[in-house]
């Protein structure tokens, strides 16, 4: 066998390979953000180590700094898939409840099929309160240190230009529009939603999210918006 056969088996061998330790770093990673986000709940962002994380985690320290270079690169990994569900959670909802009313785009919804289609879609978000929780101690911590501020607003702006993207697509199909800028109707929304749950956690409020904003969240879109 001449060396060219090698190396031929070699990176044949590497290819198989490679799925493999994908999946399996995919694993890992997901363990260190699964264990992450109850450690942060529990500790608060500034108080969770490293070692913590990774002992949570059942990895070592080498384990974690193989996958991230730093505890806050790990809280961002961890809001950017915070933010990928979320998306999709609104994106299904949408298709489930709003895109058969609307039909091929020429429905004219009246208001209170807005407000019955907005509480049908905010039953599907998430409503797991340490994610407020934590998301409040990490912009706390951005406030604090220079260093992240700008890649928590970098986030911060991409997540909003997305989420509006989705709002003003299903509110178009269901002919209205907003009022105001849209991206900062969409952040006054939001920090609605933010203040609720933040009021919830001090109160022991112990209403599901939609129970809670079922009136406020879409009460207020609708008037923020007008029909086209």
């Amino acid at each position: 066998m001449d060396s060219t056969t090698l190396s031929d088996d070699a990176a044949a061998e590497a290819r198989e390979d490679a799925p493999t330790e994908s999946a399996r770093r995919q694993r890992t990673r997901a363990r260190l953000l699964d264990a992450a986000f109850d450690v942060f709940a529990e500790h608060g962002v500034r108080a969770a180590s490293v070692e913590l994380i990774a002992e949570a985690a059942g990895f070592t320290r080498g384990a974690f700094y193989s996958n991230f270079s730093s505890k806050e690169e790990l809280f961002f990994a961890l809001m950017d898939r915070e933010k990928t569900i979320r998306l999709e959670q609104l994106n299904t909802g949408v298709t489930q409840f709003l895109t058969p009313l609307v039909g091929d785009g020429n429905a004219r919804l009246g208001d209170q099929d807005v407000l019955q289609t907005i509480t049908r879609i905010l039953e599907l978000q998430s409503d797991d309160r340490r994610w407020w929780l934590v998301q409040a101690e990490f912009q706390l911590m951005a406030l604090r240190d220079h260093s992240i501020a700008a890649d928590y607003l970098r986030y911060q702006d991409e997540f909003f230009a997305d989420l509006t993207e989705i709002v003003v697509e299903a509110l178009d199909s269901a002919g209205r529009r907003f009022t105001i800028d849209a991206e900062e109707a969409v952040r006054v929304i939001a920090e609605l939603c933010a203040s609720g749950e933040a009021r919830a956690v001090l109160a022991g409020d112990e209403r599901t999210f939609t129970e809670r904003l079922s009136e406020s969240v879409p009460t207020i879109l609708l008037a923020l918006t007008e029909r086209v």
